[in-house]
């Protein structure tokens, strides 16, 4: 029996259509004539044939042809495209939420300069993953490459539109940074959409008042080649050159943004980082006290399983109500609307916001934290150790054999001594006495490589450092 006409076309988009998103090598699996395909079904899945739909780009060398080819196939099913061009994620959001219009936003995030994807919104900037429509995206764009893309009785158009000084202005009205004290900010584009937004947003470049920071550039060159880092601030080498600038420049603290601009890292006047816990515990006060004095009495705040301890402890001890997720991005965005959270916080940097359509936006947790930090005297460092009373490992990944046989090592070895849950592959908390250290850890297998992935957390050094030891020897054994 011979196998169905789109086996081919579906093992293609199978290697690049992920949990989430489209990520791929750029010629490989990734072409335009894959990415046109994916348009057309795009309108299909969110209905959109006779509405618009928002295209957006990074620098990336690929990323303008990619978005041009999109929007041939969206047009061909009856879509009116609103191109919107060079543009961070968390832009393209702004664009979903704004004109009420599923978007397209093509970009690799911090992956290298060889990747490219896709990250889709539904209209509001709603989240698509494979369950709530990926799937069915991919599938209709295997059938749209062997059979052809068929016409409708009435194509779109494509319009170019270009919102970032809408964007810009939007941000300054859910954040007031115009009576913080003067600042001095070293910002990383890492070459990539930061530099675009940055000088939008906080300078001047999109018409705004000046605000009282002066911002020192690093790599504000849109540039996909990333001449002089990977846009990826999460690895702490690409963040070596901000940390040196912060010092010599004696600012008060430095930000990094990763190459689409959705994600903010923070690093203190000494140089040293700023745990991403601790800003989406300082965020989530912030936006909890502003809504309290609006009338809401029990705000809730959303947090993945890998943020630290003190994050729910802080929500809780304020009388809001803090909602454990899985590490996620769509997951998060629906939790969000589930329950109506005004803030959520991932230890992976991405801050998400209910007055931003419950999508995630690093420039506006910049923003949170420079008023905050800016309203008060003290250095960054002290602020920051207020919101960090633990010892955190950070994500340690393990290129792991076999996976199956480590994860029941781990098991094994800790069975009798941890509560177990699997929200988000295996999280064990230490059953402790009182007067001991608490601690937990997770470990989560990757869905894409034989890697397992590590957090710890333990009251103080020495007792996570013993954990995190113990448990990387189970793993690499």
């Amino acid at each position: 029996m011979n196998p169905p006409a789109n086996t081919g076309a579906r093992a293609r988009l199978e290697t690049i259509v992920k949990a989430y998103d489209v990520r791929g090598i750029v010629g490989d699996a990734l072409t335009e004539e894959v990415v046109e395909a994916l348009g057309a079904a795009f309108v299909d899945e969110v209905g959109a044939a006779g509405d618009r739909v928002a295209v957006g780009h990074d620098m990336r060398d690929s990323s303008p042809g990619f978005a041009e080819a999109f929007a041939r196939g969206a047009v061909a099913r009856g879509a009116d495209v609103v191109a919107i061009g060079l543009c961070s994620t968390d832009e393209s959001y702004f664009a979903s939420g704004s004109l009420r219009a599923p978007a397209a936003m093509f970009t690799a995030s911090h992956n290298p300069a060889a990747y490219n994807g896709i990250k889709f919104s539904r209209a509001g900037a709603q989240g698509i993953s494979l369950d709530t429509g990926l799937a069915a995206i991919r599938d209709r764009a295997a059938d749209y490459l062997d059979s052809g893309i068929p016409a409708v009785p009435e194509s779109g158009r494509i319009a170019r539109v270009d919102v970032l000084a809408d964007y810009a202005r939007h941000l300054r009205t859910l954040v007031d940074l115009g009576g913080i004290r003067p600042l001095k900010v070293v910002v990383d584009a890492g070459n990539g959409m930061g530099g675009l937004t940055v000088p939008a947003v906080l300078g001047e470049a999109a018409g705004l008042p000046a605000l009282p920071l002066e911002i020192v550039p690093l790599y504000f060159e849109l540039d996909g080649t990333f001449p002089n880092h990977e846009a990826n601030p999460l690895d702490p080498a690409n963040l070596v050159d901000l940390q040196r600038a912060v010092r010599e420049h004696e600012a008060d603290l430095g930000l990094a943004f990763d190459g689409d601009a959705d994600r903010c890292f923070v690093v203190d006047e000494r140089g040293e980082a700023v745990d991403p816990s601790a800003v989406a515990a300082i965020v989530a006060l912030r936006e909890i006290m502003r809504v309290r004095a609006l009338g809401e009495a029990e705000p809730t705040v959303i947090h993945n399983l890998i943020t630290s301890r003190f994050v729910p402890e802080t929500i809780e001890a304020v009388g809001a109500v803090p909602v454990r997720t899985r590490v996620g991005h769509s997951l998060i965005k629906d939790r969000m609307a589930e329950t109506g959270a005004v803030f959520g916080g991932e230890h992976s940097a991405h801050y998400y916001f209910r007055d931003f359509w419950g999508a995630d936006n690093g420039m506006l947790a910049a923003m949170h934290l420079l008023a905050e930090f800016g309203s008060q005297e003290a250095p960054l460092s002290v602020l920051a150790d207020r919101f960090t009373p633990y010892a955190l490992s950070g994500e340690i990944n393990s290129t792991v054999a076999d996976v199956p046989a480590a994860y029941t090592r781990i098991v094994e070895a800790f069975t009798g001594r941890v509560e177990f849950d699997e929200l988000d592959g295996l999280t064990a908390t230490g059953v402790t006495a009182e007067d001991e250290p608490f601690w937990w850890f997770n470990v989560r297998p990757s869905n894409t490589e034989p890697l397992l992935r590590l957090n710890v957390e333990g009251e103080d050094v020495a007792t996570m450092t013993a954990i995190r030891d113990e448990v990387l020897a189970l793993i690499r054994a």
